[in-house]
């Protein structure tokens, strides 16, 4: 991958509605006492202790600390996270994020299944983005057979993607509105998002877990039909977000809930490898679409969206604002959408036709090989990112040769982002809490994959 010169940056002014002097200074005295990271690893919430703790804080005087459990059952930590938090009265004190309650072993079995089986499996990780987890096995797999795919695959890839970037920031947005109390959001949010999950089950059969992005480039062309339905979603959601602006953006109830809350440094999220609107909400416009281009990203044109306080705010606009952006690529693709093959004419990667499979018994025996066998990889070792809605999405692959993967490893940009909640938690009420836990938007699918 090539480095992208300085990125076109979309400024906080016009790309994110900035918060009041006043919540500046709020912010401001928010974060000029970071927690010490000494002081945080001189007294872990150790996860075999935690039961001991809460046994022993409760025999303690009613004004002392309180240690809880909030999860892995509790509906605002997105699936099954577990947070064991220590309590003076309603401020936290410490925190600890305890994971591995929907662990299910996901890389293992990926070296038990050929490389055209593994889509099926990854993308199951992140299930409310599938078809990133697809999109960078499938180009880890490609840079190690040095295959090049026809441009219409890469275009296919990029419109999926990007539509499936906003479908799952519609999802946060629902989830986000929910987690703070505005209950018609999570309404309103639902019915953005199941435009785009009507457009994805008539191209690839299936609302979620698609397996549609292949090794060699996608299982189907697109369907006949297939602007107009992009043009409807296009034309559709403009109104829909200004709904929301109205909705909560200007909303004084959710800006004090949201304004310099868990407020994070952009030297603090580096220094956590925090990426995605985690990162960009601190004002550093790191975005692999635009500094390490891959697919044509770097033949469309579009902002990365960034904040400049690092709060929870910030990370609801930047995830707002980017569908809009992320509308502007898809414009772009169905503008720019060449005609040609949606996969590679490798018979030795790629199943042949349907229709050859009657007329040739070489294609019948290519196909019969291929999803039985599966293909083989030339021998070595890959790393391939992309920026997916919650940050940077990696796989690392080690091939030995044979039609399985040797070693599998995905980057999950929820795990990593988990582990700035003690720091952004710290000295905040309980009732934050559930806001800053929204706002890093973790998938615990990818988390205990």
């Amino acid at each position: 991958m090539s480095t992208a010169t300085t990125a076109p940056v979309r400024r906080p002014t016009d790309a994110v509605l900035r918060i009041s002097e006043e919540t500046a200074l709020a912010a401001a005295d928010v974060s000029s006492a970071p927690l010490d990271p000494a002081d945080v690893s001189s007294a872990p919430l150790d996860p075999a202790d935690v039961d001991d703790e809460i046994e022993t804080v409760a025999a303690a005087p009613d004004d002392g600390p309180m240690l809880i459990n909030m999860g892995p059952q509790h509906p605002s930590t997105h699936g099954v996270l577990r947070i064991a938090m220590e309590l003076q009265g309603e401020t936290v004190l410490r925190s600890k994020p305890i994971i591995g309650y929907l662990h299910t072993g996901m890389e293992k079995t990926a070296e038990d299944l050929t490389y055209l089986q593994g889509p099926t499996n990854v993308t199951r990780m992140d299930y409310a983005s599938p078809l990133f987890t697809e999109l960078v096995f499938c180009l880890a797999v490609e840079d190690l057979l040095g295959t090049e795919i026809p441009p219409r695959a890469t275009w296919i890839r990029m419109l999926m993607c990007e539509l499936n970037r906003m479908s799952s920031h519609l999802l946060f947005l629902a989830t986000n509105g929910m987690d703070l109390g505005a209950v018609g959001m999570m309404l309103y949010g639902w019915r953005e998002r199941e435009e785009i999950l009507r457009f994805f089950e008539s191209v690839t059969g299936l609302r979620m877990n698609h397996n549609y992005i292949r090794p060699g480039g996608v299982a189907a062309d697109l369907p006949d039909g297939w602007q107009d339905d992009v043009e409807h979603i296009l034309a559709v959601l403009p109104d829909r977000l200004a709904e929301f602006d109205t909705l909560m953006t200007g909303q004084p109830i959710w800006r004090d809930r949201t304004q310099g809350v868990g407020v994070i440094t952009a030297e603090e999220a580096i220094a956590m490898s925090a990426t995605g609107p985690l990162l960009r909400s601190t004002g550093e416009a790191w975005d692999l679409r635009r500094t390490m281009p891959y697919l044509a990203y770097d033949e469309v044109d579009f902002d990365v969206v960034v904040g400049a306080y690092g709060d929870t705010f910030d990370r609801y606009s930047i995830r707002l604002n980017e569908i809009r952006e992320s509308m502007r690529i898809v414009a772009q693709c169905l503008d720019k959408m060449p005609k040609g093959p949606y996969r590679a004419e490798d018979r030795k990667v790629t199943p042949p036709p349907r229709a050859r499979i009657d007329e040739s018994m070489e294609a019948l025996i290519h196909h019969f090989k291929i999803f039985t066998e599966g293909f083989r990889v030339p021998p070595g070792e890959t790393y391939v990112a992309v920026e997916s809605p919650r940050g940077e999405l990696g796989c690392y692959l080690v091939s030995d040769g044979g039609p399985k993967p040797q070693r599998v490893h995905i980057r999950a940009p929820s795990f990593v982002n988990l582990q700035s909640l003690p720091h952004l938690m710290y000295g905040g009420l309980l009732a934050d809490a559930v806001a800053i836990i929204s706002s890093v938007d973790p998938i615990m699918g990818e988390v205990d994959r």
